[in-house]
């Protein structure tokens, strides 16, 4: 039963403090009048997920697994990069068309529905997709006896996944925002780097990073049970948001029509030639 209740305790102090970070996040979006820098905020808030349920997890069971550092360094890198990255790539830009779009939408208690449904509604979603590090966090964590037992392979194996996955969508964010820097290719598709195997490989590369994670969180207990937050994000990816969103961004351009016609739509591969 102590097991059971600094489990609850851990996964409570882990959802207050995010509730706080998207608190927060919603006061500089409101002041700012700019509801994109929920954008920016969206990677940090998994550091903290991933560092509040880990502090709490070494304040109650008085014990830190190489797996739990592995997993925190790891989102922290993601996180910091991607946040960068944003900031720079926003800097000095007006609000998202998105979200001006729902602004227009709503119209009356913009705050209160801004605060619901994109700062909170993001928040939960962040909760879902990090399962995998805050599971491993409440769990206890087998200890690798080998470079060869099960334990030490899953880490190992999601890391080098993750680094996979990590390049994917380091290139593919800075080789976009370099191509759209230059202003003779205004109106052209980027077809250079890793966009020539992949429609998509930010977002590519965004899922498979956390398919690594849950790899790493196979060690753990019931940890095949964490495969929930990355099968929800990559279905959100292809399904709901960015992918859906971008190519309806795109619908009519025939450049892009092309580009999709030869480029693998999502796990790179190397693209067809076109009669």
């Amino acid at each position: 039963m102590a097991h059971i209740d600094n489990m609850l305790i851990i996964i409570g102090y882990t959802g207050f403090a995010l509730f706080l970070y998207i608190i927060i996040a919603f006061v500089v979006g409101t002041v700012k009048k700019n509801n994109g820098i929920m954008d920016i905020f969206y990677g940090p808030a998994y550091i903290v997920v991933g560092g509040m349920s880990l502090l709490m997890s070494m304040l109650l069971n008085g014990s830190i697994s190489y797996r739990q550092i592995v997993i925190l360094t790891l989102i922290i890198i993601w996180a910091v990069r991607l946040a960068s990255y944003l900031y720079v790539r926003n800097q000095g830009k007006p609000e998202d068309y998105r979200y001006q779009a729902l602004r227009k939408r709503w119209k009356t208690n913009i705050p209160l529905k801004s605060f619901l449904k994109i700062y909170l509604f993001q928040g939960i979603l962040i909760f879902l997709i990090s399962i995998p590090v805050w599971f491993v966090n409440i769990s206890y964590n087998p200890p690798i006896t080998s470079p060869f037992d099960i334990n030490s392979i899953t880490m190992w194996l999601g890391t080098i996944f993750w680094v996979i996955g990590f390049l994917f969508e380091t290139i593919g964010d800075f080789s976009l925002y370099a191509f759209k820097k230059n202003p003779e290719n205004k109106g052209k598709i980027m077809d250079k780097s890793v966009w020539r195997y992949t429609q998509h490989p930010n977002y590519f590369g965004e899922t498979l990073m956390w398919w690594s994670i849950f790899i790493i969180a196979l060690a753990v207990p019931f940890g095949f049970i964490t495969f929930i937050g990355p099968a929800y994000l990559t279905f959100q990816i292809i399904k709901v948001s960015g992918v859906v969103l971008l190519n309806k961004r795109f619908r009519g351009n025939d450049e892009y029509a092309d580009f999709k016609k030869r480029t693998s739509s999502f796990i790179p591969w190397f693209p067809k030639k076109l009669e």
